[in-house]
């Protein structure tokens, strides 16, 4: 069974080793994140557990019963009662709901302890997956959008 778990400094090392493992996956729907962030990657873990701590985001890693990293779902740009959602799931483990389900853990999440009222997002048109998942978790299309030059849509949730 996964699990969702805000995310700490000791999540670090599987996190950098799921970030790795799936970097070709991942630039394939996404932009690449750069050696850069590969190369200095405890120096972003630490600005991202500051941000966190200061509230204005909330990041989580998804976990199998091993402790492996098997995905990030963040909220994101915390602001007036919403959030951005964003998330990424390991390619060894796409395709069987694992997602969906931890988008709307964190909806829950959100809603609940986060006290946030909506969430919003974005994907680009040629990711159906996860134009699927954010349909299936009860976001709605609100307009269309441009990522990394791509086009895509934007999508909101009331929670």
């Amino acid at each position: 069974m996964p699990e969702l778990q805000p995310l700490r400094l000791d999540h670090g090392p599987a996190l950098l080793a799921f970030e790795r493992e799936n970097r070709a996956y991942f630039a394939a729907s996404v932009p690449d994140r750069g050696d850069e962030y590969f190369a200095r990657f405890d120096e972003r873990l630490s600005a991202l557990l500051a941000e966190q701590e200061a509230g204005v985001c909330h990041f989580h890693v998804v976990t199998d019963a091993d402790g492996e990293v098997l995905g990030r779902i963040n909220l994101y740009d915390v602001s007036d009662g919403g959030a951005e959602l964003g998330y990424r799931i390991a390619e060894r483990a796409a395709g069987r709901g694992l997602a969906a389900w931890s988008v709307r853990e964190v909806c829950a999440l959100a809603a609940g302890s986060y006290g946030l009222t909506f969430l919003t997002a974005a994907t680009t048109l040629d990711n159906a997956a996860s134009r699927a998942v954010l349909a299936r978790t009860g976001f709605t299309v609100v307009g269309g959008t441009r990522l990394s030059g791509r086009p895509g849509l934007s999508y909101r949730r009331s929670l």
